[in-house]
């Protein structure tokens, strides 16, 4: 049965158009597209379909030792199959599995490329893919085309392919794939005898499978970067940044580049910014109920400076873009000067620094506050300057938002005073100050309730200096994590926040204006019924969105 008519009549929730815009996405999203208009899982979707069209489904396969020699390569990349393990294989056959029904054409090259009559199975697409990182490499169809092109696959590759279209196609396929993994950074390290790429994902490294043959390209793949991103590349002595405008999916990337000279050649670092990401509320950063009233209360106010603090890639910039979606209205001019724009939030007024023509923080800060705005988001203060012209503007009936790189709350305090800004003013315009970090959010499909005795969590709580009378019960119900497709059997998805709230009480005030150590108004703020970072991690555990050992992971960052 062809794949539209299939379609249509057992699933009647897809519209035609819906059909069509399916059918014309790559084979790897065709299941997963399915399963977002139908409420389905992928998985489910893929399961269906295969019902529906008669073949088995495997909820997990087996690949032979030799699965690189029973197939071309560059088919597993086009078609998105396999060679499994099964009952069903003999002398002229080969068991196949993919991620979508198979096509007439795919049957056709199988047995011109093989020998052998395709035996097919389907699977998710999440088990295909990881099967084919596992085992091949990310972008390894890429740099391998020969198989299929001497063979004159019309329509699919062309019949000469040059090396610099092959690393094109390379880079493409690792951009796109981080980006569908939700990576944030790809680097690209260069070694005596290899090159690594590597994604973060979650915060986590996570080390990338690569075709064997990627040596012999490794100087093409970073001067192809470098010229992607228009940088100059016969220069390899010295450090280089740029951009690079990449569309994934429908949506455009923002890629911050830069390069750097190491022992074995060129580091490349991208970072990945989606200008079209989607946007988060308050209530979607992981705020504690009493802390996201203390902080809509603070943000409705007209004046006065919120900051907030952490180290780089913690979240503050997300955490900023949700509080400016949070007051937008009509009737209020808001604007920013960032580095970059991550966000795009319509409405405001949102500028970008360039510090090599002069516009910088401060010169920027400078020129808005003759713009007639009513509040007022700085992507961070860095210096003297920057602070002032802020402090200034919140004097002056502004509400200003702002971030530091501290490590807790309080130490944004003293550190506006190390920067030179009399404690007076730092008392007067200041109001809330806002730790925070981020931690691994559980997978909600497979995470697992535990009971644990109550002694045995004392430890961790020690560890994190929590007092032990939070536990109040002989047990405790915790989660962990398991692994399943969804989240390709890390059992983590995502990431939350976890947040220290410090407001500029009266007391806090004559802290500042007295130049007290951050210790002592971190005791202060304490006093006042402040929840540290460690007691709000213990708290997402406690409800179920975190673990334990996420929380001891930052244990030691948070004393800082």
């Amino acid at each position: 049965m062809p794949a539209v008519e299939l379609l249509c009549r057992y699933f009647p929730e897809l519209n035609p158009e819906t059909v069509g815009t399916i059918l014309a996405a790559p084979r790897e999203r065709r299941c997963i597209m399915v399963g977002e208009g139908t409420g389905l899982s992928s998985s489910a979707a893929a399961a269906k379909l295969a019902s529906c069209h008669g073949i088995p489904f495997l909820e997990k396969f087996e690949m032979p030792a030799d699965a690189a020699k029973r197939i071309p390569l560059r088919l597993v990349h086009e078609y998105q199959c396999l060679p499994i393990l099964s009952a069903e294989e003999n002398a002229d056959t080969l068991a196949l599995v993919t991620n979508w029904i198979p096509e007439p054409r795919m049957d056709g090259w199988v047995l011109a490329l093989t020998g052998k009559r395709p035996v097919w199975h389907m699977a998710s697409p999440e088990s295909i893919d990881a099967a084919i990182q596992e085992n091949f490499g990310v972008g390894a169809g890429s740099l391998d085309s020969a198989d299929l092109a001497a063979l004159g696959m019309e329509g699919e590759v062309e019949e000469e392919e040059d090396e610099n279209a092959a690393i094109i196609r390379f880079i493409n396929d690792i951009v796109s794939k981080a980006a569908g993994d939700r990576a944030t950074d790809i680097h690209f390290e260069p070694q005596k005898d290899s090159l690594n790429i590597r994604y973060r994902i979650d915060g986590e490294l996570v080390p990338v499978r690569l075709p064997d043959n990627l040596v012999k390209f490794q100087a093409a793949i970073i001067s192809r970067l470098k010229i992607m991103a228009k940088l100059n590349i016969s220069e390899r002595r010295r450090p280089q940044d740029g951009r690079i405008h990449f569309r994934h999916a429908g949506d455009d990337i923002d890629i911050r580049v830069s390069t750097l000279p190491t022992l074995y050649g060129e580091s490349v670092s991208l970072r990945l910014l989606g200008t079209k990401a989607a946007p988060l509320s308050i209530s979607d950063l992981g705020f504690l109920a009493d802390d996201e009233a203390r902080i809509v209360h603070q943000i409705e106010r007209p004046h006065g400076i919120i900051l907030v603090t952490g180290p780089t890639g913690s979240g503050k910039s997300t955490t900023l873009n949700a509080f400016l979606r949070r007051i937008l209205r009509p009737e209020l001019r808001i604007m920013t000067v960032e580095d970059p724009v991550e966000y795009e939030v319509p409405s405001v007024n949102q500028t970008q620094v360039h510090a090599e023509i002069g516009l910088t923080f401060a010169n920027v800060l400078r020129s808005i506050l003759r713009q007639d705005p009513d509040v007022i988001m700085v992507g961070e203060i860095r210096d003297r300057e920057t602070a002032d012209i802020a402090i200034r503007a919140s004097l002056t009936g502004h509400l200003v938002l702002s971030t530091l790189h501290t490590n807790d709350a309080a130490g944004a305090l003293t550190r506006l005073t190390d920067m030179g800004i009399e404690p007076f003013l730092i008392a007067s315009s200041v109001e809330l100050i806002i730790a925070q970090r981020l931690v691994r959010r559980l997978c909600k499909r497979c995470a697992r309730p535990v009971e644990r005795k109550r002694e045995t969590l004392l430890p961790y709580l020690t560890a994190l200096g929590i007092p032990h009378d939070v536990i109040t019960t002989p047990t405790e119900t915790i989660y962990e994590p398991v692994g399943c497709d969804h989240c390709r059997g890390i059992g983590y998805k995502g990431r939350v926040g976890i947040f220290e709230i410090l407001p500029v009480s009266e007391a806090v005030h004559d802290h500042i204006v007295n130049r007290s150590s951050a210790r002592e108004i971190h005791e202060q703020a304490l006093a006042e019924g402040m929840r540290t970072l460690q007691r709000c991690g213990w708290e997402q555990v406690k409800r179920g969105i975190t673990t334990l050992p996420e929380i001891m992971t930052y244990a030691e960052k948070f004393d800082g």
